[in-house]
């Protein structure tokens, strides 16, 4: 009976980003979703540590064709989140609670209708895109198999992922990051029970996934509707006349997103040409990278809703120290990845038990190009203040820019001088333009808009 007066309380309180420290206001923001995000990219190195003590590189190679496609549907998600960030965060911001929370339910439904229809549409074509890929034989099975299994689970992920950025938006740090959190602790619990107890194999670390992914739901959808009340009922008129707003920014968001999926698939069809073993490595790096840059990932995530309140409260200057702060934060975060990075090397090799192609590309990674992805968490911040005022096909562009005149030519060249090597060194090398081209454009439009608002 305690409960509904501290709800009410929370509801009824000011927009939190537009006073106050804004480097507090970041860290925080980034040491929550950092710790949601970290449990769920352990969860998933966990699943493939897991999967490496079957003794099979099939199946490490079978996951790495599978996390291409994956991260493409993920990408739907990522786009309507980012459109929930944007739009709510404003109004909060502004002070328009009630749109705010129509807003919310909005974006929920959008949400769930486009995950469903593409969940769909990728589950029909999961023989032929793996085959694009380059998965042949045992490990085109064992990836088809992995996907066919957690292809009807993709709607309530996006919806978790559109409940944890309406989280945000409100500056609720700790429940945002309580939806990954829960569900990557049940992830990690049931991937053994699953494999091993089961004996599943990689069908039981797709089922584990499966029922992370309902706590995930659950967990935000709780949030948003009991917490915070930022969510009113649906009606179809309103949805009619916020799906224009939510599509202005979801489906360039969505491309934005989609490009990276596509750059690192040209890269997995690019590695497999050198053999299952380059794969392996390329998966394993694929799990540890975002371990070790989750921070960066979820300061991407943390400057939107940040920016997004300033904006609708028209505090140019705050955002733009917001984004410098913002980027300052990427380079140290950079560095003590690296750092980490360099001195686990040999223990990572090991735990996966890695040999050949698939440990050259490990310590390649974590001694050498680990630093060089400031300059993606330069383009991923950049491309959360773009998508939060209104000018996502800035984003958009750079990151195609990124996915096709940075990456095919550089990894083609890579492959062809130094194989597998050349390859990841190629995929690394050719964010630095873009990070930068980014930074310039974002300082930019912030001077184009204070001089529109003055």
């Amino acid at each position: 009976m305690e409960a509904r007066p501290a709800a009410s309380s929370r509801a009824d309180a000011p927009p939190k980003f537009v006073t106050g420290s804004l480097l507090r206001h970041i860290l925080v923001m980034s040491g929550a979703g950092g710790v949601g995000l970290g449990a769920i990219f352990l969860s998933d190195l966990a699943n493939i540590v897991f999967l490496s003590w079957l003794d099979d590189q099939a199946v490490l190679a079978a996951v790495g064709y599978a996390s291409s496609i994956l991260f493409f549907t993920t990408s739907i998600g990522i786009g309507f989140a980012i459109a929930a960030t944007s739009l709510v965060s404003r109004a909060l911001g502004a002070g328009r609670r009630l749109r705010a929370c129509r807003l919310s339910v909005n974006a929920h439904l959008a949400t769930f209708v486009a995950s469903a229809l593409t969940a769909v549409v990728i589950y029909l074509a999961i023989p032929w895109l793996l085959s694009v890929l380059g998965a042949t034989g045992h490990t085109h099975h064992l990836a088809a198999r992995y996907l066919q299994i957690l292809m009807p689970s993709l709607p309530a992920l996006t919806v978790a992922m559109t409940s944890a950025a309406v989280l945000r938006s409100a500056g609720d740090a700790r429940r945002a990051m309580n939806v990954t959190l829960f569900g990557a602790i049940v992830n990690t619990i049931l991937d053994p029970i699953f494999i091993f107890a089961m004996d599943l194999g990689i069908e039981g670390a797709a089922w584990a996934t499966v029922f992370s992914r309902i706590v995930f739901m659950a967990v935000g959808l709780y949030g948003v509707i009991r917490v915070h009340r930022l969510m009113a009922s649906p009606k179809l008129n309103a949805f009619k006349v916020d799906a224009p707003a939510f599509a202005a920014i979801a489906v360039p968001a969505i491309l934005t997103n989609v490009a990276t999926p596509a750059s690192q698939a040209y890269v997995t069809a690019a590695i497999a040409t050198h053999g299952d073993d380059a794969v392996a490595g390329w998966a394993i790096i694929g799990r540890v990278l975002p371990v070790a840059f989750g921070a960066i990932y979820a300061l991407s995530s943390s400057i939107g809703p940040i920016v997004g309140q300033n904006y609708g409260a028209r505090e140019d200057a705050r955002m733009r120290e917001a984004f410098r702060l913002a980027l300052g934060v990427n380079a140290g975060l950079t560095l003590v990845a690296w750092v980490i990075l360099a001195l686990t090397s040999g223990a990572v090799v090991r735990l996966f038990g890695a040999t050949g192609d698939a440990a050259h590309l490990i310590f390649l990674f974590n001694v050498w190009l680990a630093p060089l992805f400031a300059f993606m968490g330069a383009l991923f911040v950049a491309n959360a203040v773009f998508n939060t005022l209104d000018f996502p096909h800035y984003a958009t562009v750079l990151n195609w820019g990124r996915a096709t005149i940075g990456t095919i030519p550089l990894v083609h060249l890579g492959s062809w001088l130094a194989g597998a090597e050349g390859v990841l060194i190629a995929h690394m090398a050719g964010g630095i333009f873009f990070g930068c081209l980014a930074v310039w454009i974002c300082l930019r439009l912030f001077d184009r808009l204070a001089r529109e608002r003055a």
